[in-house]
């Protein structure tokens, strides 16, 4: 029956998938609408399918959706592909979402990225919105051959599964490196390994660790700040901490866009929406 019921998605997807412009390098879905959450099975159906789009041209893209699906972009769309590129790869995280879309009888969202951006932010971090996303199930729904776009998903769950074992205490339960986004063998954590493992991270996330560490303005050398957080007891913190500095900035900024990417009324709904199911689980833990 699972392997039905995922069959069954898997065409399900693709036929949404269908009513768009075909050249994607990558196209996965997630969220609740994809994996069972907990709680109410019956959520699971009448949940929003969220999906992400990769394309190698984005102006190219936009311009063939314009012209199918009209409907479905905010004001922006006067504007033209060109516009509409240009505030998807330079504002936020570098996405274009059009949220609350009735697709094939499902309520849907799609947000568009560049496949050079995804690459930058799988490898360095950028900003972990989709490269955070990746590290958590998803349903790959279509890919093509780009030997790049591969190598730098490979690299992200390594990255993932390096940072989370610096995070995580000496000794873990096998729930514990799930949590942390799991996956590793187990080694000592003495600080020569610890070093190792943090000389290995995305640029972006050793960049915050340094800033982290020294106040702005002392220019340290990123390898002698990384070399003192390896010897440090709370080494995972601080990484912890870098983290933290890389996802709250593009999340707000990724917001913020949304309300020209989607339109105000839309946003006010989408607010809504995720409102309601923030309060409905709470309810749910509290009853």
């Amino acid at each position: 029956m699972a392997l039905q019921a995922l069959q069954s998605s898997g065409v399900a997807f693709r036929k949404i998938l269908s009513h768009f412009p075909e050249e994607l390098s990558l196209a996965f879905a997630y969220g609740s609408g994809v994996y069972r959450q907990v709680g109410p099975s019956s959520d699971q159906k009448n949940a929003m399918l969220d999906f992400v789009f990769t394309v190698d041209d984005p102006v190219a893209w936009h311009s063939k959706n314009l012209k199918k699906n009209w409907n479905h972009y905010s004001f922006l769309k006067v504007l033209g592909p060109k516009i509409i590129t240009t505030v998807q790869n330079n504002y936020g995280a570098g996405v274009y979402y059009n949220p609350l879309i009735m697709c094939d009888g499902r309520l849907i969202k799609y947000g568009v990225i560049s496949t050079s951006i995804l690459i930058e932010d799988l490898l360095n971090w950028n900003n972990l919105y989709v490269a955070g996303r990746l590290q958590k199930p998803v349903k790959i729904i279509a890919m093509n051959e780009n030997v790049a776009l591969r190598s730098a998903l490979d690299k992200n769950l390594k990255s993932a599964v390096t940072t989370a074992f610096l995070m995580l205490p000496e000794s873990f339960s096998e729930e514990d490196l799930f949590i942390e986004i799991a996956g590793l063998s187990y080694s000592d954590k003495s600080p020569e390994g610890q070093f190792t493992q943090l000389m290995t991270l995305p640029k972006t996330l050793q960049q915050q660790i340094n800033h982290v560490i020294d106040p702005p303005g002392k220019n340290r050398d990123v390898e002698e700040t990384l070399l003192q957080v390896a010897h440090d007891p709370d080494c995972g913190e601080v990484v912890r901490r870098g983290l933290s500095a890389i996802v709250r900035p593009s999340s707000m900024k990724q917001s913020t866009k949304g309300i020209f990417t989607a339109g105000m009324k839309k946003t006010v709904v989408y607010s809504s929406l995720k409102l309601h199911k923030m309060w409905k689980g709470w309810l749910r833990k509290t009853s």
